[in-house]
C-alpha cells in the first residue's frame, strides 16, 4: 500500500513539474518590429530592430536586448527588452515591452511613442 502511494505521489509530482516547465516556454527571435509615432510630425513608422544592434531612428537610438515569442501552442504574445536613448539626453526607456499590454511599460516621452508589434 505505501509503495503504491509513494509511486502515485512521485508520478503526480513529475506531472506537475513538467507542466510548470512548459508554462514558461518562449521562442527567441532575431528581430523586434516596433511602431514609432513621431508626435510632432504626426507620422507613424514601422521599424525592424535586429537583436543586439543599436539602430538610429531620427533622434532616437534603439537597442533590443531580447525578443521572445510565447510557445506556438499558447496564445500568441511577444516580449522585447528595449533600451531607447534620445540623441541629446540619457536613456528615456529601458524595460520589457509586451505586445498584448502596451500600457504596462509605456515609453514616457513628449516627442515619441514606441510600441512592440511582433518578433521575427
Amino acid at each position: 500500500m505505501t509503495k503504491r502511494f509513494i509511486s502515485c505521489v512521485f508520478f503526480a509530482l513529475c506531472f506537475f513539474v513538467s507542466l510548470a516547465n512548459n508554462a514558461n516556454a518562449f521562442v527567441e527571435k532575431n528581430f523586434a518590429v516596433v511602431q514609432i509615432l513621431d508626435k510632432a510630425a504626426g507620422k507613424a513608422r514601422t521599424v525592424t530592430l535586429p537583436v543586439g544592434q543599436k539602430v538610429e531612428f531620427e533622434k532616437l537610438y534603439l537597442l533590443t536586448q531580447k525578443c521572445l515569442q510565447t510557445d506556438p501552442f499558447m496564445a500568441e504574445n511577444f516580449y522585447a527588452f528595449v533600451e531607447i536613448t534620445k540623441s541629446d539626453s540619457a536613456k528615456i526607456f529601458s524595460n520589457w515591452m509586451n505586445r498584448n499590454a502596451p500600457g504596462e511599460n509605456p515609453v514616457q516621452n513628449p516627442d515619441y511613442d514606441v510600441w512592440l508589434l511582433r518578433c521575427e
